[in-house]
């Protein structure tokens, strides 16, 4: 375990295993169609490579690079977009993809520009899903793990950019960010 890390809370081993199984949930829901699955990074990254690798139906991947953070712990609460998909997503299932859903902001933000572009379907999937921060009505098609308002990295998700190849989703020590 990394020595910023004050305990692991959800470790490799269950994660993927319930990254599997929500593939397999989407593919159920998507049998029979294509889905363009669009990753927000950096944080997705990880996550969305995983789930695709589980998925059975035909799927093209694309990224959003958007953010609401910053280098700090919480959302400033402006949603920024830095990086837009050049694919035209009219008639296609959508299935935008997330590291965590805490105040909704970011997926209500990115929901809401591609029901601009005529999608087919549009479908959200977050890896954790902090329902105790949430400022907004959001709740993703799909979630992994429901968990406490604790600040976490590992799989995908950073502090300033640092943690994210952790193989684990851990709850960084508050003396990391404290400061």
């Amino acid at each position: 375990m990394h020595p910023n890390i004050e305990r692991i809370l959800i470790d490799e081993t269950t994660l993927k295993k319930r990254i599997a199984e929500m593939a397999a949930e989407i593919s159920k829901d998507y049998e029979g169609e294509e889905v363009l699955v669009i990753g927000l990074l950096k944080g997705a990254a990880y996550f969305m490579m995983e789930l695709t690798q589980h998925m059975t139906v035909p799927t093209q991947i694309d990224f959003l690079k958007v953010s609401s953070y910053g280098s700090g712990t919480s959302t400033t609460g402006k949603v920024d977009i830095h990086f837009d998909t050049s694919r035209n997503v009219a008639n296609k299932n959508v299935l935008i993809v997330d590291d965590v859903c805490d105040s909704g902001l970011t997926l209500k933000a990115v929901r809401d520009l591609f029901a601009q572009r005529n999608c087919k379907s549009i479908r959200l999937a977050a890896m954790l899903d902090k329902k105790e921060r949430r400022l907004v009505k959001m709740v993703p098609d799909y979630y992994g793990f429901v968990i406490p308002d604790e600040f976490v990295v590992g799989f995908g998700l950073d502090y300033d950019e640092d943690y994210r190849t952790l193989p684990y989703i851990g709850i960084l020590k508050r003396s990391v960010y404290d400061k």
